[in-house]
């Protein structure tokens, strides 16, 4: 299975932000120490805002945080909730795509059932599991999580 580089980033930011659930940052932070473009990043921050795995606070003193506490989120749910604009296979879309095999295909179902275990092995995982240990490799060298002044 290939993910999104969208959910890829949605995975990143709370895999960072599990590993101290309590404290906020903010999206421009986050962007240069996952080294993502701000503007992607804040397109994955509020899907993740609307799907309720981030609170959101703008303005002074606002930032971002886990909605839940980072043991009640499971990968699994993580993405299923980002995927679901991208489809598998052609004929996996919700118009059902052009290709002219689909009537008698064979491999449809077999796709159906390896993405449904490839979920339900991600399933048996929380976000807290998966909480990033210490210090990013990344371009800054201050704390990923300190208090945030304002989101951008």
């Amino acid at each position: 299975m290939r993910l999104a580089a969208f959910t890829d980033y949605g995975l990143r930011v709370l895999i960072v932000l599990a590993s101290t659930p309590e404290r906020q940052t903010t999206t421009a932070r986050l962007a240069e120490e996952l080294a993502i473009p701000y503007n992607h990043l804040a397109k994955v921050v509020q899907d993740l805002g609307r799907g309720g795995y981030l609170a959101t606070q703008r303005g002074a003193g606002g930032g971002m945080r886990l909605a839940r506490a980072p043991e009640a989120i499971g990968l699994g749910e993580i993405v299923r909730f980002l995927e679901q604009r991208y489809a598998i296979v052609e004929c996996f879309r919700t118009d059902g795509g052009e290709c002219l095999l689909t009537p008698g295909c064979r491999v449809r179902g077999r796709l159906a059932a390896a993405r449904e275990a490839f979920l339900a092995e991600l399933d048996k995982t929380s976000i807290a599991e998966c909480a990033h240990p210490g210090p990013l490799a990344g371009p800054l060298n201050g704390p990923l999580l300190e208090d945030a002044g304002s989101v951008r």
